[in-house]
């Protein structure tokens, strides 16, 4: 996967070695122009950074890996985001701006659009990286605008944690040995708390789903 950690151009070559990979194996790349805010596997992108990928950018990505023909892959390109748990308003997210790309890129491209079966005026098969936090219609407007795959880790992480860490307050003299007991094998089950922990994050992933509209849909 391409990185924002990455200068453009040594992401974009990085991106071009990997897609003929993917495509030897059989498997999608998911590459990322522009710059994330917040921390992710230990790399952090300033807030302060270009967090907006221009459509210039977004065309020399294009440009590079093709429309499928090396391979298939999906993009993730920055329009604020951040990576992280961030109370509203702390970020300015602008989704609308993924389909001015959309249209700038399918204008500069004209009729080799028609190599790319399916696409009209939408190049890029496109992914929303720092969901978590995202409003109801920051989520709806991505995937007017090409949107296939958000990524909602934080949320994940804290919906499957949260159940945990009750049931260990609820629970807490049975979790422990304390002053010579032996403690509650039924409370201290990790079948019992680890049962919450994966109802929690199932429940989560079911908002997530009904949020991007893909409830009832076939996979594609």
């Amino acid at each position: 996967m391409g990185r924002s950690a990455e200068s453009l151009d040594d992401n974009i070559d990085i991106a071009v070695d990997m897609l003929a990979r993917a495509k030897a194996a059989n498997t999608v790349l998911e590459i990322e122009i522009g710059a994330v805010g917040g921390e992710e596997d230990g790399i952090t992108g300033a807030e302060n950074a270009n967090l907006y990928t221009t459509a210039d950018d977004a065309f020399r990505a294009i440009e590079a890996l093709g429309l499928g023909e090396n391979g298939r892959y999906i993009t993730a390109l920055t329009f604020g985001n951040v990576h992280g748990s961030y109370k509203p308003g702390h970020v300015k997210l602008r989704p609308e701006i993924l389909g001015d790309i959309q249209k700038d890129v399918a204008a500069r491209l004209g009729d080799r659009l028609s190599t790319k079966v399916g696409v009209k005026d939408s190049p890029f098969d496109l992914v929303m990286h720092g969901g978590s936090g995202s409003t109801d219609e920051e989520i709806a407007t991505a995937v007017r605008n090409g949107v296939i795959k958000m990524n909602v880790d934080t949320d994940t992480q804290y919906a499957f944690t949260r159940p945990v860490v009750d049931h260990m307050f609820k629970n807490y003299d049975g979790v422990l040995k304390i002053d010579g007991e032996v403690g509650n094998k039924k409370t201290y089950d990790p079948r019992a708390w680890g049962k919450a922990a994966e109802e929690g994050m199932a429940a989560r992933v079911v908002e997530a789903c009904e949020r991007l509209g893909s409830v009832g849909s076939a996979k594609r």
